[in-house]
C-alpha cells in the first residue's frame, strides 16, 4: 500500500515517513502543496496525509485535498492539524479530508486511524483477502494458510498483499516496487525476486501447491479462487 505524506516539517514527515514503513507501507513525501500534487498526479496512492498549514501553498492544505477531489473521489485523505477548533475541522472535512489527526499526536493513533481508514476505502475491499488457502487480514496485518498462521515482515505483508489484490492477474515486478516500495528506492535489482522467494518458503505446507506462479517475463500470479 502506497502513501503520499505531505508536510512542511521535514522531521515530522520524516517521523511520519519511518512509522509507516516500519509498518510496511511505502511511502513518498512532499514538503509543499505543488510538489504534493504532482506526486499525486504521477502515482497512484492509497492513502494520503495531508497536513493543513503548508506555508509557500495557496490555501494550505484545504486547497491541496480540494484539488485531490477533483481528480480522485476515492482516495482516504487523512488532514493533520494544530487547530482543533470546531470550525477548523468542518471546514477540513468540507474540503474532502475523511478523518483529522490534531498535533501533537501518538504515532500509535496516527497507525490506528491510517488501518481504519484502509478498512473503509472502496479499493480496500473485502475487508480479509482470500486466495488458494491464503487469507490476510489487513485489519490486523496477520497472514494465514490452511488456518495456519504465517510470519511475516513488513515487506513481505506488503508483496503479499498486493498480489492477493490481484489474484487472478499477473503483477510485474515494477508494479510490485511501485507499491510496496517508495518513489527513492534504488536498492538491488532483485529485490522483488528475493522478496518473492522468502514468501514461497513462508507459504510452502507439505501437499500443497506453490501459491505464487512466476510467469517468465511478465512476472507473478496469485490464482484467484474459482
Amino acid at each position: 500500500m502506497r502513501v503520499l505524506v505531505v508536510e512542511d516539517d521535514v522531521r515530522l514527515a520524516d517521523v511520519v515517513r519511518r512509522a509507516l514503513g516500519e509498518a510496511g507501507y511505502a511511502v513518498d513525501v512532499a514538503h509543499t502543496g505543488p510538489t504534493a500534487l504532482e506526486a499525486f498526479e504521477i502515482e497512484t496512492y492509497d492513502l494520503v496525509i495531508l497536513d493543513l498549514m503548508l506555508p509557500g501553498t495557496p490555501g494550505g492544505g484545504m486547497e491541496v485535498c480540494r484539488q485531490i477531489r477533483t481528480t480522485s473521489t476515492d482516495v482516504p485523505v487523512l488532514m493533520l492539524t494544530a487547530l482543533d477548533s470546531p470550525r477548523t475541522k468542518v471546514q477540513g472535512l468540507d474540503a474532502g479530508a475523511d478523518d483529522y489527526l490534531v498535533k501533537p499526536f501518538h504515532l500509535a493513533e496516527l497507525l490506528a486511524r491510517v488501518r481504519a481508514l484502509m478498512r473503509r476505502a472502496p479499493r480496500a475491499d473485502p475487508p480479509v483477502l482470500h486466495a488458494q488457502g491464503v487469507a490476510l487480514d489487513p485489519a490486523t496485518r496477520s497472514a494465514t494458510r490452511a488456518g495456519q498462521r504465517i510470519p511475516l515482515t513488513a515487506k513481505e505483508y506488503a508483496v503479499l498483499e498486493y498480489l492477493l489484490r490481484n489474484a487472478g492477474h499477473v503483477v510485474s515486478s515494477t508494479q510490485l516496487i511501485d507499491h510496496a516500495w517508495d518513489a527513492n528506492y534504488q536498492g538491488m535489482s532483485n529485490v522483488v525476486q528475493t522478496y518473492i522467494r522468502y514468501l514461497r518458503v513462508k507459504l510452502a505446507q507439505p501437499g500443497l501447491p506453490d501459491v505464487i506462479e512466476t510467469r517468465r517475463g511478465y512476472g507473478y500470479l496469485i490464482a484467484a479462487d474459482s
